[in-house]
């Protein structure tokens, strides 16, 4: 599924790579309690939860900006013919080439592919096969930018053990080596449009992207709604439990203070929504989907 969502005079098409209720959330939040389920049952439809199945249901969305000359990916999913431990992402067989250009993010038109950061379901798209048995960067016409403190922490895992998680070595080892980074830091613009705010925990160096105060692309802050209604839930991939929950908490204060458009990589239903607040206790509201213009 393709949908769109206008920020002013900027398209932001959000690409659903794969979703469905694929996680147990006994296994993404170590510190999972059932009672969450009665608490937020009045929301918890079909679109975020499947209780006959008790999975929640998780996407992943390549977001594409048009900004003036710009077009911008915001992280490139899992990518296609590699090798992962999930089953559900391991040796994909996707459209995603066909349906990048049917929003107008062909390969070749592609100028940005900006990273929140470096784990394996946000870099996939960075390479395609060479033909040769290796891996060559998929947009030829880009810069992509990294957030430094994650290469230098997954370069360290992979060197260590690459048969863990062969990601960085096909997706992200021949970008470095064709020379098409550029590390981003706290407070740069990139791209001309997209502000970087720095936001650890999840990762090291993971970061988010606002477009003034109406929009922000905010990574893996959230795996799911449920996290913004209990923001102390990290998931078993956070890499720094009170940095990840920090970040959370600053994170949601902003967004409900602003009411700007947040874009996740990972939420289903309508994808991406606004953040509500009753003193204390914040709440996502969906974006409404008649409201997006659809291919």
């Amino acid at each position: 599924m393709i949908h769109v969502h206008q920020i002013g005079d900027i398209r932001i098409t959000g690409l659903t790579e794969y979703i469905g209720p694929t996680h147990d959330p006994k296994v993404l939040y170590p510190d999972w309690d059932p009672a969450f389920l009665d608490r937020h049952d009045s929301w918890l439809n079909n679109d975020f939860w499947f209780k006959n199945l008790g999975r929640l249901v998780i996407g992943i969305q390549i977001w594409i900006v048009h900004a003036g000359d710009r077009v911008i990916l915001i992280d490139t999913g899992v990518g296609n013919h590699k090798p992962r431990g999930p089953e559900r992402m391991h040796m994909l067989n996707t459209l995603v080439p066909q349906w990048l250009a049917a929003a107008g993010a062909s390969f070749d038109q592609v100028t940005d592919v900006v990273m929140t950061h470096l784990h394996s379901d946000h870099v996939g798209w960075n390479t395609v096969p060479d033909g040769q048995g290796g891996w060559q960067p998929a947009f030829p016409n880009a810069r992509y930018v990294m957030p430094e403190t994650d290469i230098a922490h997954f370069r360290a895992l992979f060197e260590a053990a690459p048969q863990d998680d062969p990601s960085f070595g096909d997706s992200i080892a021949p970008i470095l080596e064709a020379g098409l980074v550029d590390f981003v830091e706290d407070g740069d613009l990139i791209a001309g449009h997209l502000r970087a705010q720095s936001a650890p925990g999840h990762t090291p160096g993971q970061t988010i992207y606002w477009i003034d105060d109406r929009a922000v692309f905010c990574a893996d802050l959230f795996h799911h709604p449920l996290q913004i209604s209990e923001p102390h839930l990290n998931t078993a991939y956070c890499v720094l439990p009170d940095e990840a929950r920090a970040s959370r908490r600053a994170f949601l204060e902003r967004a409900a203070q602003t009411g700007a458009l947040i874009f996740p990589c990972h939420f289903g239903g309508s994808h991406c929504g606004t953040i509500g607040r009753d003193g204390e206790q914040y709440s996502y509201l969906p974006a409404d989907p008649a409201a997006a213009q659809r291919f």
